[in-house]
């Protein structure tokens, strides 16, 4: 992109002559995991804040406009975002970006624009495991997230969008909301011996075995189901690639046989029809910190001198802190910090303390967005 200043208006000129070359084609996933430096450079400017989130705003906006001026019944799917990203611009490899990292700075790009129209109908999501052998549920910890966490992602979006031209994900009964397309989910599976003749090389990572495969898709798909956010999953790739330092997830072997996990979906589709056959899961956007939590010192009466009493916040994402400590009306002291996700701040207040009531008043304030807020108190009385 910064190669070519045209670039951008090439692009969405290539994707309009797409769509009126192939009328019948109406979906359209616009880029994939532009988090990942595999397919977008670079992640980070020069002072270490991520600029692939901007650059690829104006890449999806563009695309958008030039799809819908050919069609308006086009559906605009964006992102196709991978579940994972270190948010670390001098690492020593893969230089990527969290997916809620990447949703904030979407956001922040399409705010800057003034922009009043969508820029997509439906978001693209891989919420491949963390590792192979994990189960369908362990998913990830903020800022990542994989399919027990898709409300992660729910929130990062109306974190980034609320209140814009581009509609969210539905709550309740809502329409014209935004959508999951599911459109890369896999488990790489170790080779058997009976199949292996087609494979070379090395295997690059430690696979999950046939039986757990085939457990892990046919769970995908009866969880899923019931999410009605999620319109469709896609289990990437069907076959396996032979060279065992790419991909090997498939429901068919390389030689052409069908693994367990064939057989499991089938017979889930089978049994489902691709509904919920259970409770619907619904979902409503938060207005607190995740896991917010304050522990007060555990001496609430104290004789009066000098001290230095000390409070511990914990959240499970990012917050600013801003703690004070009150005598009636009056603030006192108070201390602004912030707050790394699922590692403990210590908050000190050192003073000499005269006889009287006073209160400890903590607001947690997410860095995603902070109108999202967790207030505690506590009282403390200092005596003579």
């Amino acid at each position: 992109m910064t190669e070519n200043p045209n670039a951008i208006q090439q692009y969405a000129e290539y994707v309009a002559l797409l769509a009126r070359t192939y009328p019948t084609v109406t979906d359209f996933i616009v880029g994939n995991e532009p988090n990942q430096p595999r397919f977008w450079q670079p992640q980070f400017g020069a002072n270490g804040q991520n600029v692939s989130a901007a650059a690829y705003y104006s890449m999806l906006a563009a695309a958008y406009d030039s799809l819908k001026a050919v069609n308006p019944e086009i559906r605009v799917v964006g992102l196709g975002l991978s579940p994972r990203g270190g948010d670390k611009p001098n690492a020593p490899s893969n230089v990527s970006t969290s997916p809620v990292r990447f949703l904030n700075g979407l956001g922040k790009a399409y705010r800057r624009s003034r922009r009043t129209k969508p820029i997509m109908d439906e978001l693209a999501f891989h919420p491949y495991p963390d590792h192979d052998r994990d189960d369908l549920m362990k998913g990830y910890r903020w800022p990542n997230a994989g399919v027990p966490n898709l409300g992660r992602i729910k929130q990062a979006f109306w974190d980034a969008f609320n209140g814009t031209g581009q509609p969210t994900f539905g709550e309740g009964r809502s329409r014209g909301s935004v959508t999951f397309r599911l459109d890369e989910l896999g488990w790489q599976v170790d080779v058997v011996t009976a199949a292996s003749s087609p494979y070379v090389g090395r295997e690059n990572i430690q696979p999950t075995d046939e039986a757990s495969q085939a457990r892990v898709y046919a769970d995908a798909i009866r969880y899923l189901g019931c999410d009605a956010s999620v319109r469709s999953i896609l289990f990437f790739l069907l076959r396996d690639e032979s060279d065992l330092d790419r991909w090997q997830a498939g429901l068919v072997r390389a030689d052409g046989t069908h693994r367990p996990s064939y057989d499991a979906v089938k017979a889930a589709f089978a049994e489902t029809k691709g509904a919920c056959t259970g409770r619907m899961r619904s979902w409503r956007h938060s207005t607190t910190v995740d896991g917010a939590k304050v522990a007060f010192p555990k001496d609430r009466v104290l004789p009066a001198r000098r001290l230095s009493l000390a409070l511990v916040a914990n959240a499970q994402e990012d917050a600013l802190v801003d703690a004070a400590l009150y005598r009636g009306s009056r603030r006192l002291l108070r201390q602004r910090s912030t707050l790394a996700a699922y590692r403990s701040k210590i908050v000190r207040f050192s003073t000499r303390f005269r006889p009287g009531r006073y209160t400890f008043r903590v607001t947690l304030r997410a860095t995603m967005n902070p109108a999202r807020s967790a207030s505690f108190s506590a009282p403390l009385r200092i005596t003579r």
